[in-house]
């Protein structure tokens, strides 16, 4: 029997699970440093965190296995009509599969169709495959942070119209 790839909305259970997936994808592209979600206390509760309205977080999965997820929250301080983009994450064995972009996209299809009208994104250098995935869907680079997000420790700050 194929493996069915599932994406559906996070559930307490994948607390632990999406936190693992953060973490080391943050410790292989050496970016588990101050300022980023690695040491962000909600890493621990994103099921919790996402029970905020006006938010959603999509968690990967096959055969129970987390690969990675996605979500949107409406991060403080940020224009009317604009949400972030977060916690992009994915699995090793997930990567270069499109599934990251897959995330991305019905991320970004869920802000539209809840009345956003563009998205922000926070990142970092290290992650740069990433950020060319932003810049193929359309994100442009701004020359500074918009709302209060937290994370110090990122200097790529991204923008797309929906």
């Amino acid at each position: 029997m194929a493996s069915k790839l599932n994406i559906r909305n996070i559930e307490l259970k994948d607390n632990e699970a999406i936190a693992k997936v953060i973490r080391a994808a943050l410790t292989e592209f050496g970016a588990n440093k101050p300022g980023t979600v690695y040491y962000d206390h909600t890493t621990d509760h994103l099921f919790e965190l996402f029970q905020t309205p006006g938010s959603v977080y999509y968690i990967a999965e096959m055969d129970g296995e987390v690969l990675g997820g996605c979500g949107i929250f409406p991060t403080v301080g940020l224009p009317a009509a604009t949400c972030e983009l977060v916690k992009l994450y994915l699995n090793k064995s997930a990567r270069g599969t499109g599934l990251g972009k897959q995330l991305l996209l019905q991320s970004m299809e869920w802000a539209k169709q809840n009345g956003y009208q563009q998205v922000y994104l926070e990142s970092m250098p290290e992650l740069s495959k990433a950020v060319a995935i932003y810049e193929k869907v359309g994100f442009e680079k701004l020359n500074q942070s918009l709302g209060n997000s937290g994370h110090d420790g990122c200097d790529i700050w991204m923008l797309k119209k929906l």
